[in-house]
């Protein structure tokens, strides 16, 4: 019997809250209001899935054509099995969109997507290590004041996000103008 993703009233509101983000990503200056009953995360998570829309990766980040889109999320998980549920059958690109839990960064470029809740400093050495074109997306302003991508900030229980727009071209990214437009703050 196939699974109905949306036969628990938990998944149909990550549904709804995706749906939502989507919407202010194609809206400028909407914002998704962070209900009480801790969905700050699940929005987080749909936010994630829309950044990968609306953000552009050279051929060089992926280890070969029919490799996977990954997002991994470095350390602490703050999202559990609710990003799972909402990546999941998801493609980017036509490429399976698949989620990885690392506790350290690997030796080679096999994230397009690094989560972290920790600081930017932390991971900075790491990743120019790997050399690759990585999307970092982390908690609070600044992850992006020390180079960070992208970052989450809840204002007036709103999440929303700022975005380093220099970190994202030394890193061979290419944003969006949506995206842009819908960022609290764009760093250039």
């Amino acid at each position: 019997m196939a699974r109905n993703r949306f036969a628990f009233p938990r998944l149909a509101r990550i549904s709804a809250g995706l749906q939502l983000s989507l919407l202010c990503c194609c809206f400028p200056g909407q914002t998704l209001a962070v209900a009480e009953g801790g969905l700050e995360y699940e929005v987080k998570a749909a936010f994630l899935l829309n950044f990968t829309k609306f953000v552009e990766w050279p051929p060089a980040a992926f280890e070969t054509p029919d490799s996977p889109f990954t997002l991994c999320i470095l350390g602490r998980d703050p999202f559990g099995h609710s990003i799972d549920y909402i990546l999941q059958g998801e493609s980017v690109s036509g490429r399976k969109l698949e989620v990885r839990r690392i506790d350290q960064l690997p030796a080679r470029q096999t994230c397009q997507v690094l989560f972290t809740d920790g600081s930017f400093k932390e991971i900075r050495r790491a990743l120019s290590d790997i050399g690759g074109t990585v999307l970092t997306v982390g908690e609070g302003e600044a992850f992006v004041n020390e180079g960070g991508i992208i970052a989450f900030v809840v204002d007036n229980r709103r999440v929303r996000f700022v975005i380093n727009q220099r970190a994202a071209q030394r890193s061979g990214l290419k944003l969006s103008s949506r995206l842009l437009g819908v960022a609290k703050l764009v760093e250039k």
